[in-house]
């Protein structure tokens, strides 16, 4: 079929890449330039956390994530970047002064989910034989199936593949004004395909009235006294820092969640905490280099669970909230199953 895809974000390129081997012709349509720099996937941290995201999500957000795990890998290899993918585990651990929180959300996951009872208590030597740069916890959870997705190189990577891809057209710059059976309504005109996706995100307000924006906020880091190799949460009672590691010692910083639309830059208050947060994890990340902040907000629904709307020759596909990476490709799946 010739399909148009309205919205050239995570759930745009992901939705692309499954049709291309399905044998369909393509038309992109985005706001932002290709290669995608205003894009949430863009600053995303690209996590994995199946099992950590159960805390505050539905079982919905488990068992999509379990089979976007299983999918990663071919979709990565694909573009030819199967390196973007680790999967390592992940390791849960709090200060000593809050290790209830740490119990409390263990508890909390294993209530939720079967799988969650062999989530391992690691003790201060375990924590060090497993990564030796956190030897300061007295303890931690480790969760073997969790792993990551390098956001930014899945971004720049999917970007060249289709761009170069000779069943693939995209019209950069160019916002999408409406959408209905079958057609795509811009600026200058109305164009007719076999069948059109909605991705815009937040740019769909217009169709999904409870559509919201979260805002997200994160620090580049370039640590090289740091040798954190696996994402890592820190529990605290006002907010849950992650690290995230990138190859040279890179890491992405983020705990905030902010009810907000606003994509301005990071206040001092969030830059502060995040910072000092990050800094009572490794004495390292001191001497760390701020390469970047970033802010940018996540399409989020109602009930914070992603919403697949199918019509005549149209679908929406939005709401994956700040578990894009997690969600994506299973999301993307089963929209397609509705495809006829």
């Amino acid at each position: 079929m010739n399909i148009a895809i309205a919205g050239a974000g995570l759930v745009g390129r992901v939705l692309a890449l499954n049709l291309l081997k399905q044998g369909h012709t393509l038309t992109l349509f985005d706001e932002d330039f290709a290669k995608g720099e205003a894009a949430a996937g863009m600053s995303a941290a690209g996590m994995l956390a199946v099992f950590a995201e159960l805390e505050s999500a539905q079982s919905d957000i488990f068992s999509h994530g379990k089979r976007s795990i299983v999918l990663w890998p071919s979709l990565l290899e694909q573009i030819g970047i199967p390196e973007a993918y680790k999967q390592k585990g992940s390791i849960i651990t709090a200060h000593p002064q809050d290790l209830s929180e740490l119990e409390r959300f263990i508890s909390t996951l294993k209530s939720k989910v079967d799988e969650a009872l062999d989530i391992k208590l690691l003790n201060k030597d375990e924590i060090t034989a497993l990564e030796p740069d956190l030897e300061q916890h007295e303890k931690a959870f480790f969760i073997p199936h969790e792993g990551q997705v390098n956001s930014q190189l899945f971004m720049e990577t999917s970007c060249d593949y289709l761009l170069k891809h000779k069943d693939v057209t995209w019209n950069e710059n160019t916002k999408v004004y409406s959408l209905s059976s079958g057609s795509i309504h811009t600026k200058d005109k109305e164009e007719k395909y076999d069948w059109v996706f909605d991705t815009r995100g937040l740019g769909a307000k217009e169709h999904l009235i409870t559509l919201r924006g979260v805002r997200g906020e994160v620090f580049w880091l370039d640590a090289p006294e740091v040798n954190i190799t696996r994402p890592t949460r820190m529990l605290h009672p006002r907010y849950k820092i992650y690290i995230v590691p990138r190859p040279n010692n890179r890491y992405i910083i983020g705990a905030t969640e902010i009810e907000s639309e606003d994509k301005s830059s990071m206040s001092v208050r969030s830059s502060l905490e995040l910072l000092s947060a990050v800094y009572s994890m490794h004495s390292g990340f001191a001497e760390a280099r701020i390469v970047k902040t970033v802010t940018n907000c996540r399409p989020a629904m109602k009930d914070n669970l992603p919403i697949i709307e199918h019509s005549e020759k149209l679908t929406r596909i939005n709401g994956l909230y700040r578990h894009g990476y997690l969600l994506a490709p299973a999301v993307v799946e089963e929209a397609l199953k509705g495809l006829k």
